[in-house]
């Protein structure tokens, strides 16, 4: 056989589609008995493409890995990705933030899309064929039994470490050797706060318009206060910050300035109790009222710049497989430009399962697509090269 893909999620599928396209037969080997599942459960709270903005500050959301990533992503960005995919027939729209979504929101229509064009380029997915060794060949445990197969190259796409039901579950390093892998770490997670009985109440409400600040890192988003501490899109922001070690702090009135606040509080009657007079002049809401409770008392009487940086003691990271993805896994070092295993010719490695990291907010789908067309095209050339005479 020609090209063997492990791995059937974005960045699986991508390198597929670049492989046939390049006129190749490609098999795809799934580990679940359905493709993506990882990318349908994006899609349930509205699927996040990509990010529509300048070039440069797109880039810098991936970090370390920017410079590596660059030409990847300068390939297939932000523009590339909401054009493919209204070539699969998805009407897109740009949120306020910049966030693109397809119209339709969930990610079904446009995987239908996707897979009903690679079944007519050739692709062929088997599904439940799980990847165990390449000792020689690639071994796999199917519903057939143990199977091997001898392709003239392969793509591995076999995701992260976190959401193991998915088909994320890590297993593929121990094939690795440990000098070509980074360990494992949660990203884009939830973090564990050792909340009061008081708070009991307030579990499921949001935090609005706050400023999460960790380290030097500084977001205007929202969170959740959820019974286990702090989750949504700010604390995932500052996650990878918070995680190496950081303190969080909130600033809970963004839009006022410290001067602002005692400003304010200074028109409210000074008989008045403390809790009363911040509800009344700054439209505190519940929620905020408990954070101040919870962690600043006894209140000071300037109270002012406490809430412009109100601590919040965190005891650690929710558990790796509830993270939406991970850091870690096959490092840069480990393969070349083509991202093609410097130990294995004609292996590639594509998505979640090189060492790097992003943001949610489209970062991270953009990165696997790009990665996983990189590693495709990259594939597709290499055996044009060995077919030279």
């Amino acid at each position: 056989m020609a090209a063997l893909v492990i791995g059937a999620g974005p960045a699986g599928l991508m390198a597929a589609e670049e492989l046939a396209r390049a006129g190749h037969r490609v098999v795809v080997a799934e580990a679940k008995p359905s493709v993506a599942r990882k990318f349908l459960m994006a899609g349930k709270s509205g699927l996040n493409l990509t990010k529509a903005e300048d070039f440069e500050g797109f880039l810098s959301a991936y970090g370390d890995a920017a410079p590596v990533l660059e030409p990847m992503l300068r390939d297939f960005g932000p523009e590339q990705v909401q054009a493919w995919a209204e070539a699969l027939g998805q009407e897109l729209f740009t949120g306020s933030s910049g966030r693109v979504f397809p119209k339709a929101m969930k990610a079904s229509p446009l995987l239908r899309a996707w897979l009903g064009r690679l079944a007519q380029s050739g692709v062929e997915i088997r599904t439940r064929w799980r990847w165990v060794s390449w000792d020689g060949g690639f071994g796999f445990d199917t519903p057939g039994g143990a199977r091997e197969l001898r392709p003239d190259i392969c793509v591995l796409a076999c995701g992260g470490a976190s959401w193991a039901r998915l088909g994320s579950d890590g297993e593929w390093a121990g094939m690795f050797e440990a000098r070509e892998l980074a360990p494992f770490q949660p990203a884009n997670m939830g973090f564990v706060v050792d909340w009061s009985d008081h708070m009991r109440p307030h579990f499921g409400q949001p935090l609005k318009n706050i400023t999460l600040q960790a380290g030097d890192e500084r977001v205007r988003a929202e969170c959740l206060i959820s019974e286990r501490g702090l989750e949504g899109g700010g604390i995932y922001a500052v996650s990878r910050q918070l995680r190496e070690g950081a303190s969080l702090h909130l600033d809970l009135l963004s839009d006022l300035s410290v001067e602002d606040i005692r400003d304010r509080l200074s028109r409210v009657g000074p008989k008045q109790s403390l809790k009363n007079r911040l509800r009344k002049a700054l439209k505190l809401d519940p929620a905020k009222l408990a954070l101040i409770m919870e962690f600043a008392r006894p209140l000071p009487s300037d109270i002012a710049p406490v809430l412009k940086k109100l601590p919040v003691p965190l005891v650690g990271p929710r558990p790796m497989d509830e993270a939406i993805s991970t850091a870690g896994g096959v490092r840069f070092d480990a393969v070349d430009d083509s991202l093609m295993l410097t130990a294995r010719p004609g292996v590639f490695v594509a998505g979640e399962m090189l060492d790097w990291e992003a943001p949610t907010g489209g970062y991270l789908l953009t990165g696997c697509l790009a990665t996983g067309r990189w590693a495709g095209r990259a594939a597709a050339a290499y055996l044009q090269r060995r077919a030279r005479p």
